[in-house]
């Protein structure tokens, strides 16, 4: 009900982490993430780098991202099969209210056994949240970029905790 930033698209994650994959796979030290590189997903957007970071240190994950190229996420076939069941499901029924879109999606299942998990997010996601050139250089410490477009494919490590005596 709020801005699609990258604050809110990292937040999905944490709350997938933390609601299903962090149960479903603990022995896991590794998070790959596959994204568009538009919107909320940018992979020059150093707010989505920042909040990439923080989950990592949260979570103790890498986190390794891979952008598809820009013009090109209108070819993730996965992406495209979820969204044309959504489609049949709703039935072009009204989409009066979020909870309506919510239900309608969370009631979304395949035959072939694909369920659908869909739930409100009334936090608040500030747009045009500005990255200082030295918080960058902090979360910059945290990436890898790979060596193919490094751009768009990178890991991000947990940053060193460090303790207090």
């Amino acid at each position: 009900s709020d801005g699609d930033t990258a604050a809110f698209a990292v937040e999905t994650l944490r709350r997938w982490w933390f609601g299903v994959g962090k149960v479903r796979y603990p022995k896991s030290k590794r998070l790959l993430v596959c994204a568009d590189a538009g919107g909320s997903n940018g992979y020059r957007l150093r707010l989505r780098k920042r909040e990439l970071a923080q989950l990592a240190t949260e979570t103790g994950l890498s986190i390794t991202v891979c952008h598809f190229p820009p013009g090109t996420s209108k070819w993730n076939r996965i992406e495209h099969r979820l969204f044309a069941h959504i489609t049949m499901n709703w039935r072009g029924r009204p989409l009066t209210s979020h909870e309506v879109v919510i239900e309608l999606i969370g009631a979304t299942t395949t035959r072939a056994g694909l369920t659908v998990h869909a739930e409100a997010d009334t936090n608040s996601y500030p747009r045009k949240i500005k990255i200082s050139d030295a918080e960058m250089a902090m979360v910059t410490r945290q990436i890898k970029p790979y060596a193919f477009h490094g751009e768009w494919n990178y890991t991000i490590r947990p940053a060193k905790q460090t303790t207090t005596v």
